[in-house]
């Protein structure tokens, strides 16, 4: 199934955070910017036939005019690697995650909740019963409740020692996107929890949440995931998606995640086409000092 990176809305989110967007015999193209005049181009959840002689000589063209260091793809679907290294791809460094779960959400609602594991289903029951309520915005309204979700973002963020995007980035998403929904977990009037999810064709995909950890003997965030896969079987989606697991880098996160069910996908992870080596050797060791 094709991903909402490779969306028309997807370029246009990026052209408005002021990034450079191409869209070269279907795959879309990002110039993320570096010092001096450099940059690199990047093609998330890359699909098409982009390893083609007449793409790869394209892309050649528009990179030595952007003054590109290298190309990262992320291949969509597992590829053979040797076909990649055939084109001059060699491995690099993730960006997006390389493995997630899908969930089947053509199962009827008993199905899916008989999956979870039974601390799963416990919590969404108990943040029920202690009332926590569960509402989706509107395209007016998400974007008047952004500063919620930032707030939150900013404490899940510090509590789990992780960087977030720009505040930018988040409110023109929703703002931009309009496949983009802001889910709320609500208690007694206050925002305790709020995600961002994204309906693309038949899948929903969870993007980003944060919670308030005051409050996480409620249970909201088992109760919010749960009321936004009720919402996109209610859309007609086939599939939810928790976009990304990892048991040494998000032990808890992926152990909550996994608490729902679901196949576990791996993706190839991403390879780099590299213009200017020198270039790349440099950009490779300030990621590692920085």
């Amino acid at each position: 199934m094709n991903s909402f990176l490779q969306s028309k809305n997807w370029l246009d989110f990026q052209k408005s955070l002021g990034r450079k967007v191409w869209q070269i015999d279907s795959v879309n193209i990002i110039r993320h910017n570096l010092p001096l005049g450099k940059g690199y181009f990047y093609s998330p959840r890359t699909e098409g036939d982009f390893l083609s002689k007449e793409f790869l000589n394209r892309i050649k063209e528009v990179a030595n005019q952007e003054n590109a260091i290298f190309f990262k793809i992320e291949p969509q679907e597992q590829i053979d690697e040797s076909l990649l290294k055939k084109s001059g791809f060699i491995k690099g460094k993730d960006i997006q995650p390389r493995k997630t779960l899908i969930l089947d959400i053509t199962k009827t609602e008993k199905e899916l909740l008989n999956q979870m594991h039974y601390k799963t289903r416990y919590n969404i029951r108990l943040a029920e019963k202690k009332g926590v309520e569960i509402r989706a915005k509107s395209q007016k309204s998400k974007v008047k409740n952004f500063e919620e979700f930032w707030r939150l973002l900013q404490q899940t963020a510090k509590r789990g020692n992780f960087r977030t995007h720009p505040k930018e980035y988040y409110k023109k998403m929703l703002e931009i996107i309009p496949e983009t929904e802001l889910f709320i977990a609500e208690y007694q009037n206050r925002v305790i929890a709020a995600n961002i999810v994204i309906f693309y064709q038949k899948t929903a995909i969870y993007l980003h949440g944060a919670s308030d950890y005051q409050y996480r003997s409620l249970m909201a965030p088992h109760l919010l995931q749960w009321k936004q896969i009720l919402e996109a079987k209610r859309r007609g989606c086939i599939e939810y998606d928790f976009w990304g697991i990892d048991e040494k880098k998000w032990p808890g996160v992926t152990r909550f995640k996994k608490g729902f069910g679901g196949k576990q996908v791996i993706y190839p992870g991403a390879y780099d086409l590299v213009f200017q080596p020198v270039w790349y050797k440099i950009y490779k060791l300030a990621k590692v000092i920085l």
